[in-house]
């Protein structure tokens, strides 16, 4: 019997050849030595040589290279599961029957480039299906910082939890420094602070007054007065910027962002129209992403999301009359209702800060320890006559902030929006040619004092005269 090599791939295709042997479809041949044991003997190359004899009915195979010449039977153990009751034995066929059967090349099943291609695939979507989503995240229209898109981002795509453990422990162990800030020049302690002026054409009563006139309406009288305080005896280098506008002689507008709220094609065009430009007397931030209240958001017959029962509300009336109240309790729909923004419950009602916000019970005012965070924040409410009431300061935590309300004569208040990124107020004047143009409420705010000029991601408030 001439001398044969076998291929290591025997049964991996339908029926292939190997230099002069050659193994039918669905076999899987076995060297099987006198102890049973199954295993494939392979060369240093991946090769199996010797020499092919017939003994009896079962083909062998002597590997001269072997001591005492040991002999091997073929066997085919396919479909078999036990080596006492072995199928027949595999067939060979002489070399000249199969020599034109191509030869087998190097080893790269199907299989294996397949599991490959598996896993290329899914490691292309976990890869490139989020930096898909992260680019449009990042390019989406609409004004916001890069970091500010990256991390809500994150927050939408179940990084939320991870997003608020970071927060918490950030901004609750970077504590303001307790020395006395020396900016902005006219801040007053919590004591020094007098209240805004109210009767129509009074102007503060001293020079050294810390309320500062802003836009004036078509009698002459201020629509809007600023001023600074340190609301945090514990922490004196805090200070607040506060801004009281008169609601006889200006009204409020809703603006929806172009992603908050998302679900409708909101009138506006997210910003301020250009109409309304000379008019402006204030411009300001609304409250949290939609997603992190469980309240709702109304606008000119369209809403998102549920105006909830007990919610904070500010509700503005087709009067262009803004008021702030507990949903169902102060305010509810009515006809005249065209605009209303929810956010999580009061933190100042009946004059006083709620109780139960260091604690934030129940998690009525956002993610667990939230409350803790020493970051920029901002609020609105209203004073008895019904005039709106704006506070916004760096280094505030929730406490500080109702605190800070309710000692500006707030009888209720609500929270709006925090962290630097999404507080901003602005303050308009004319120029002495005619143009009006923003001042910043605070020097440290970061957006831009025109911000809202452009088509902006976040709803947003814009007081006009009337």
């Amino acid at each position: 019997m001439p001398a044969v090599v076998l291929g290591p791939d025997w049964g991996k295709s339908p029926g292939y050849g190997v230099t002069n042997a050659y193994v039918p479809a669905g076999r899987r041949p076995w060297f099987c030595d006198s102890t049973s044991t199954v295993r494939r003997m392979l060369g240093a190359d991946g090769w199996v040589a010797g020499q092919l004899n017939v003994i009896g009915p079962d083909p062998q195979i002597t590997r001269p290279d072997v001591p005492n010449q040991e002999t091997f039977m073929i066997r085919d153990h396919a479909n078999t599961s036990s080596t006492s009751d072995p199928s027949p034995a595999v067939s060979c066929v002489p070399r000249e029957v199969v020599a034109a059967q191509p030869a087998p090349g190097p080893r790269r099943p199907h299989a294996v480039r397949r599991r490959l291609a598996t896993v290329a695939l899914a490691l292309a979507v976990v890869l490139v299906v989020p930096g898909v989503s992260l680019t449009q995240a990042l390019t989406y229209p609409g004004s916001a910082p890069w970091q500010m898109r990256s991390v809500e981002w994150l927050r939408d795509h179940g990084g939320s939890p991870l997003v608020d453990r970071i927060e918490n422990w950030y901004y609750s162990t970077n504590r303001p420094p307790g020395l006395a800030s020396t900016l902005p020049a006219t801040a007053a302690d919590r004591s020094a602070l007098a209240p805004p002026p109210t009767t129509a054409g009074q102007h503060p009563a001293s020079p050294d007054s810390s309320w500062v006139p802003g836009r004036l309406d078509a009698r002459g009288t201020p629509a809007i007065y600023t001023s600074f305080f340190r609301p945090d005896p514990q922490y004196p280098s805090v200070v607040a910027g506060v801004a009281w506008i008169r609601a006889g002689d200006t009204s409020a507008h809703l603006i929806a962002g172009t992603r908050q709220p998302a679900g409708h094609s909101w009138p506006g065009g997210a910003q301020v129209q250009p109409g309304d430009v000379p008019k402006l007397v204030a411009t300001f931030n609304s409250g949290w992403k939609m997603t992190d209240t469980p309240g709702g958001f109304y606008l000119a017959g369209q809403g998102a999301g549920h105006l909830t029962n007990g919610q904070a509300s500010i509700v503005i009336t087709d009067s262009g009359a803004a008021t702030i109240g507990q949903w169902a309790r102060d305010v509810a729909m009515n006809p005249h209702v065209v605009a209303v923004r929810q956010n999580l419950s009061l933190i100042v009602d009946h004059g006083r800060p709620v109780s139960g916000l260091d604690a934030n019970t129940g998690q009525r005012w956002g993610s667990y320890e939230n409350q803790h965070q020493y970051t920029w924040r901002s609020g609105v409410g209203v004073d008895a006559a019904g005039d709106l009431i704006y506070v916004a300061g760096a280094n505030l935590t929730l406490q500080a902030l109702a605190t800070a309300l309710a000692d500006v004569r707030v009888v209720r208040g609500m929270e709006l929006d925090i962290h630097s990124a999404l507080v901003s107020f602005a303050w308009w004047t004319p120029s002495p040619t005619g143009q009006v143009g923003p001042t910043k409420l605070l020097p440290g705010m970061e957006r831009p004092a025109n911000r809202y000029l452009t088509p902006d991601q976040r709803d947003f408030f814009h007081v006009t005269l009337r």
